[in-house]
Formats: C-alpha cells, structure tokens, sequence
C-alpha cells in the first residue's frame, strides 16, 4: 500500500496506451529529473518498438504497474546476446518512489528470466541513476563495464551490470 492507501499492482504490458505512456513517461520524466533531451526518448521509443514488433513471447516479457487505475511504473526483459536476458527500460513514476515498486519490478524481471533458463540478466544504464543502481545492487547485480559518454545532451558514465542466474 502507499501513503495515498491505493495499492499498487503489476501486470503484463499489453493494454491500449502502454506502449505510447512508457515511451512518454521515460521522456518527460527524464527530461525534468535529469535534464535529458529528445535523444533519450527516441532511444526508448525505439527499445518500445522493438519489443512490440519482434519479441518472443516465450522469452521476452514486460511489465506495467498501476496504482488507482493510472500507470506508474514499467520494465521490459528481452533476449540479449549469448544466451543472457537484458532488464531494459525500468522506470517509476515519482509518485509511487519510496514503497519498493522498483525492487518489485527487477524482481518480476529477475523471477522471469530465471524461469525462461537464462544463464544471466544484463543491464545499461547511466551513473545518475543512483536509485535504481540500489535496487540492481540490492539484487546482486554486479558492475562489470563503466565508460563515458555524451548522449541525451549531457556527459554521462554509461554502467553495464550483470547478474549471474545461474553457475556456469
């Protein structure tokens, strides 16, 4: 439950809307919070497009959360290279931060490509996202690359996790 005494479910993407509302979320979102342009939300954009032309529905799998009827949080898992799963797109709404749904939905990610027999689940992200590096850490996520860039129009340390699903 949250302050607001409305609890907050996760279910499969697939609705009307889902697809446009996390490419719109992650934009605007991203744009206040951190100062990103455009770039970042066409990037989504086309991680969104992506997932809803090609996925495989055995292997790949997305998630909405909802709180009172309205949209507050979102991750995709698909197929990486080698055998891996990649944890894509994670984001929560600033209205629902601060009550685990982050943990919740790396968790249904995580839960998910266990299950599909993935050896490993891989993430990008970038080093201002301290929150949600937490969460991945919390979960045994481990950095395994670091390295800088210039996109979304500022300077970022681009970090690349991993988590071991399974022993080699």
């Amino acid at each position: 439950m949250t302050d607001a005494g409305q609890e907050i479910t996760i279910r499969a993407l697939g609705e009307p809307g889902d697809l446009g509302w996390v490419v719109m979320a992650h934009g605007e979102i991203y744009a206040r919070e951190f100062g990103w342009d455009s770039t970042f939300e066409a990037l989504v954009a086309r991680i969104v497009a992506d997932y809803s032309d090609h996925h495989d529905p055995a292997r790949e799998a997305a998630w909405i959360a909802e709180q009172g009827g309205r949209r507050v949080g979102c991750v995709f898992c698909v197929a990486g290279d080698h055998g891996d799963a990649k944890l894509r797109i994670l984001l929560v709404d600033p209205s629902a931060r601060g009550h685990g749904l982050g943990g919740r939905l790396v968790d249904e990610c995580v839960s998910f490509a266990r299950d599909r027999g993935y050896g490993s689940i891989r993430l990008w992200t970038n080093h201002p996202l301290a929150a949600a590096r937490r969460v991945y850490l919390s979960r045994g996520f481990r950095l395994v690359d670091e390295q800088p860039h210039h996109s979304f129009g500022v300077d970022l340390i681009g970090q690349t996790y991993r988590l071991q699903l399974r022993s080699t």
